[in-house]
């Protein structure tokens, strides 16, 4: 394997995969095995209360079921507290992140203008958020490049605001788990759906305030559904059925024609499909290698 590459799938246990995660996982098995890499299954299971017992483990079952198996033992990020609590002391110790006691109908779902940077003004603390202000106070823009949209930017003071690290009611951010679990497991590439694209300045920027490396990005093709929505499980995304071979080959095809990559034989078995997707990839979806 390629010790330089290191990417990873990590689905939320809201329930079953549907189609369009099978698209984001093939992708991010098929950039690794393209290159010679490692790829890892990661469960993030912070959010608790939208989280469904077992989902976790039929997805693993699923993933097994379509050949896509990780090379290393599956990371639930339900055991990773004290690694994410030390992550947000080093960012209070160097005045990054601050207590807020502002609740959503504060700001309306706008960019949180930083209400509590300078105290809580009486408010109890709720929530702790990480500054998005560049020096003296100006603007913060983050550049990035992806392999698929090309070069993209946000400007995380006007459109994000300070965002939520740890949250009110206790439970640890998505954002900060995530930087924190690429950076532990040695993440080089993250390969993943084109509507978390937005949340990648927000990450770049946490993972610059710890002075963590950032990954490669890769973000891909939305399945969407008859009524042009993304399909998700928020929209009533149907379970992937994958009991028989048949099933997960016929899913696999579809993921991959998605993907932009050329149909296997009608007769190939199931190591032949993945096979052969991998000596296809990166498809035609303007994927780089780069």
């Amino acid at each position: 394997m390629n010790a330089g590459y290191t990417g990873r799938f990590a689905p939320s246990p809201t329930g079953p995969l549907h189609a369009g995660s099978l698209v984001a996982a093939l992708a991010s098995w098929l950039d690794a095995r393209a290159r010679g890499g490692r790829w890892l299954v990661r469960i993030e299971d912070t959010d608790t209360p939208r989280c469904v017992p077992g989902a976790g483990e039929f997805i693993l079952q699923q993933l097994a079921a379509c050949g896509l198996l990780p090379d290393e033992a599956v990371l639930w990020q339900s055991t990773r507290g004290g690694a994410y609590q030390s992550a947000l002391a080093r960012l209070i110790a160097a005045s990054a992140a601050y207590p807020c006691g502002c609740s959503r109908k504060d700001y309306a779902g706008l960019a949180y203008p930083g209400t509590c940077r300078n105290g809580l003004h009486g408010k109890p603390a709720r929530a702790w958020r990480l500054r998005t202000d560049g020096p003296a106070g100006s603007e913060l823009c983050v550049d990035w490049v992806d392999r698929r949209l090309g070069p993209q930017r946000q400007n995380l003071t006007r459109e994000v605001g300070d965002f939520v690290l740890k949250r009110a009611d206790g439970l640890w951010a998505y954002q900060l788990a995530v930087v924190v679990d690429d950076a532990d497991q040695g993440i080089t590439d993250v390969v993943r759906g084109e509507d978390l694209a937005d949340n990648t300045p927000r990450q770049i920027h946490l993972q610059r305030q710890l002075g963590l490396p950032t990954p490669r990005y890769l973000h891909t093709p939305l399945v969407l559904a008859a009524d042009g929505q993304k399909l998700s499980k928020q929209t009533g995304a149907a379970a992937l059925e994958l009991q028989q071979p048949l099933q997960a080959l016929e899913a696999l095809r579809s993921a991959a024609a998605c993907l932009g990559l050329p149909p296997w034989p009608a007769t190939c078995s199931l190591p032949e499909a993945l096979a052969s997707a991998v000596k296809t990839w990166p498809g035609r979806a303007r994927i780089t290698m780069a």
